[in-house]
């Protein structure tokens, strides 16, 4: 078990950084913005068009609202966050922190097969839609963001800056049953995973903040019970300083922590702790050789498209 402490002076170096926050009109991301920008770095707020009002009440609150920006877009559509990017590059010169938080639940039952006039079962687009948000939309932002910190001048350190997951206890367990959010979640995790060698070759520190119920616009319909059975409950502001510390701490790379009021437990470095308690020596000693074999080959040789 490893119960992470961080310092809140590293917050400190966070003075005119510039940080792309993805849905962040509310919720997390709300907190998460206001954070940074609490700390002097400049914040272009990422969120669909329709959440123009509520971002630009909330830059209107900040410490510092002439360092933040409303920049409206859809996460699925490509060159809107392009365009995200570029106007993140034009006002401030660079973008220095991605936090990719934006994310849905699905609002009704996704593994329940509804039929057509013919009797035929019907796709769930809702599935699809919290899928595609969730994952694509997470996909889309790390490419923009790999691309565009990969610009950046190195630090003394090799730094070229941080990009943070929000995903969710939901990415490690699927106990409540939310197909489609446990799932998108869960691809979150992989593709951060998967992501790790490309983000350090590049200089870019990867890493993600899983939060336990967070009192959210998700989370409305089931909040006073958590209250009322005495159990722990993070704040949006908790999970935000949480996301900042990753941001700023050099060491962060790879790491997940699973945030629940005072609990922030690491998940990926536990994870490969226990890999022989829970593979075995011998199985986990082989699965190190294939690993080998892939780096000699520079990678996992990927099929060639015959179409």
């Amino acid at each position: 078990m490893h119960q992470l402490d961080f310092s809140s002076s590293n917050l400190a170096d966070l003075t005119g950084k510039t940080v792309i926050v993805t849905g962040a009109a509310r919720g997390i991301g709300a907190s998460t913005a206001a954070l940074f920008n609490s700390h002097g770095a400049n914040v272009v707020l990422v969120d669909l068009p329709q959440a123009k009002d509520a971002a630009t009440s909330l830059i209107k609150s900040f410490q510092y609202p002439e360092k933040s920006l409303f920049a409206p877009a859809n996460i699925l559509v490509w060159n809107d966050l392009v365009s995200v990017f570029k106007t993140a590059v034009q006002r401030f010169s660079k973008v220095d922190v991605v936090v990719a938080n934006a994310a849905i639940m699905e609002s009704k039952p996704v593994l329940d097969v509804e039929v057509d006039e013919a009797g035929d079962p019907v796709e769930s687009l809702e599935a699809n839609r919290v899928i595609n948000v969730n994952l694509k939309g997470t996909f889309n932002t790390l490419r923009l963001g790999l691309h565009y910190l990969g610009q950046n001048n190195p630090s003394a350190t090799g730094s070229r800056g941080s990009i943070v997951f929000v995903t969710s206890t939901s990415g490690y367990f699927g106990s409540t049953g939310n197909a489609a959010y446990i799932s998108s979640k869960h691809g979150v995790v992989g593709l951060m995973r998967a992501s790790l060698r490309r983000a350090a070759s590049l200089g870019i520190s990867l890493s993600s903040v899983a939060p336990c119920y967070t009192p959210t616009h998700l989370t409305a319909g089931f909040g006073q019970k958590i209250t009322d059975a005495g159990l722990n409950a993070n704040t949006p502001e908790g999970v935000a300083s949480v996301a900042a510390s990753l941001a700023c701490d050099g060491t962060a790379h790879g790491l997940a922590c699973l945030v629940w009021g005072s609990y922030k437990r690491e998940l990926e470095r536990t994870r490969q702790d226990l890999l022989i308690s829970w593979l075995g020596d011998d199985l986990v000693d082989s699965m190190a050789k294939f690993g080998q074999v892939m780096d000699s080959m520079g990678g996992y040789p990927l099929p060639q498209n015959k179409d």
